[in-house]
């Protein structure tokens, strides 16, 4: 039977549910949905590589595809209405040149994580909440679809020798893809969404994720020039509050950063950019964030902002900060202060070295100043929970000391929100001498006398 006579017996089949008193248009739904997956078919034989095309703009590209839609459907001459027919062509279009069914969640702002775990099953982020996405995808073969679109874009790849990659989206989404046989139940997709507009210190503000205390010393110790590390663990806004103390660097000082997918959004006009690369098909080709790192250190920069320390270059970027390169930022992953030099710690050693650990200890006390701890609550906001400063090394141990701590004793409400708030603990004597050296002068408020402190 052919989608015509399936329509026209869908049709029938409604009228006669109609003097049953009952409703039939779950049967034209999936016979529509039955056209769409043919048409979708169809326009894929079609078309071919011309999806990946990169000589064909964008408009030109939308062009083809509709005309190319319109032969099908009219070949099909199936009766459609104008808002069905407005509809299918729009679905077709997102899956042969969008996202697919995902590309709704992409537009939707208020949404800031989506979570492929195979075809059938996308959860997003909402609001700080996991909740199961209206939406999922018809077949595993339109996920890989999709996937291999968003990896063509930035010129990597994914199979079967190859079956995990990175990648991002045009507006910096980061994309984390896994596909069989290393996925078991299919293709796994991962998109962290990359906020349109990039949120300043007052937007932490309002949203209670930093105090204007704690945001004005942080502003001090950046135009300081401290060298900075901001702690937390995954999906707790690092790279969010990494951005927002990048931009307090003044205008006019050089900016090189460095990211494995450019995320970064700086508002100053004197930055370079840069990224890593992976190797290509013959395994060759690889540039590492830690090759990077070194390059950037002959690019005369005034600032070396790090997306993510995650491996050897975390050496590299110490030996930087001790060697003339103050007001360096970076974060790493860690659960608190001490566990974030501990981290770094172990982050040197895959330098593959073979430094002693006092070595280690006493470059991490001289260059790191400042450790900016963020968590995420139990309501899925995001706090800054510590400022604790690095004075150093007394006996083989890191020396660090709270400037201001979350009261975590506070509890929390019913609905997990917390009660605490982040609070100063130390009188910074030793963080108002190096401001005060390099001309920063810190005022009374921001660090009040006490004799609390030690983490």
């Amino acid at each position: 039977m052919s989608l015509t006579d399936r329509i026209q017996a869908a049709e029938r089949a409604q009228a006669e549910a109609r003097s049953a008193g009952a409703s039939v248009a779950l049967v034209r739904s999936a016979v529509i949905d039955e056209l769409k997956e043919h048409a979708v078919t169809t326009l894929f034989q079609r078309i071919g590589a011309r999806i990946n095309d990169s000589s064909l703009t964008d408009e030109q590209l939308r062009e083809y595809v509709r005309s190319e839609l319109e032969v099908i459907l009219q070949e099909q001459a199936v009766t459609l209405s104008s808002a069905e027919r407005k509809a299918l062509m729009a679905e077709i279009e997102a899956d042969a040149l969008g996202l697919g069914p995902i590309q709704q969640l992409i537009d939707d702002d208020s949404i800031s994580e989506i979570m492929v775990n195979h075809p059938h099953q996308i959860y997003i982020e909402q609001n700080g909440r996991l909740t199961l996405a209206p939406v999922t995808f018809s077949s595993e073969e339109q996920l890989r679809r999709v996937i291999e679109r968003i990896v063509a874009k930035v010129g990597r790849r994914i199979d079967e020798s190859s079956p995990l990659v990175d990648a991002r989206l045009a507006d910096g989404s980061r994309v984390n893809a896994v596909i069989p046989p290393l996925a078991v139940r299919g293709s796994s997709l991962t998109i962290r969404k990359f906020a349109k507009k990039a949120l300043t210190v007052d937007d932490l503000i309002r949203f209670g994720s930093i105090t204007p205390e704690v945001g004005e010393l942080l502003e001090l110790c950046v135009r300081g020039r401290l060298n900075i590390l901001v702690s937390g663990g995954t999906g707790t806004g690092k790279t969010t509050l990494l951005n927002v103390l990048s931009s307090f660097i003044p205008e006019g000082e050089r900016i090189v950063t460095i990211e494995d997918a450019i995320e970064l959004k700086l508002q100053q006009e004197h930055v370079v950019q840069l990224e890593s690369r992976p190797p290509n098909i013959e395994g060759r080709g690889e540039v590492t964030i830690r090759d990077l790192v070194k390059n950037s250190l002959r690019m005369r920069p005034d600032r070396v902002v790090i997306g993510e320390c995650r491996g050897g270059e975390a050496l590299d970027m110490l030996q930087a900060m001790n060697t003339g390169h103050d007001g360096s930022i970076s974060t790493l992953h860690a659960n608190s202060p001490r566990d974030c030099v501990a981290r770094l710690e172990t982050l040197v050693l895959m330098a593959g070295m073979d430094l002693p650990l006092r070595a280690i200890r006493e470059q991490i006390g001289s260059a790191v100043d400042l450790i900016v701890q963020i968590s995420r609550m139990r309501d899925g906001s995001r706090r800054i929970t510590h400022v604790t400063e690095l004075t150093g090394v007394e006996n083989d141990e890191p020396v660090l000391n709270d400037l201001y701590r979350f009261d975590f004793a506070a509890g929390y409400s019913d609905d997990g929100h917390p009660l605490g708030r982040i609070e100063p603990v130390g009188d910074g004597e030793h963080l108002r001498r190096v401001l005060d050296e390099r001309g920063v002068t810190v005022p009374p408020h921001l660090l009040p006398r006490s004799t609390e402190g030690v983490a």
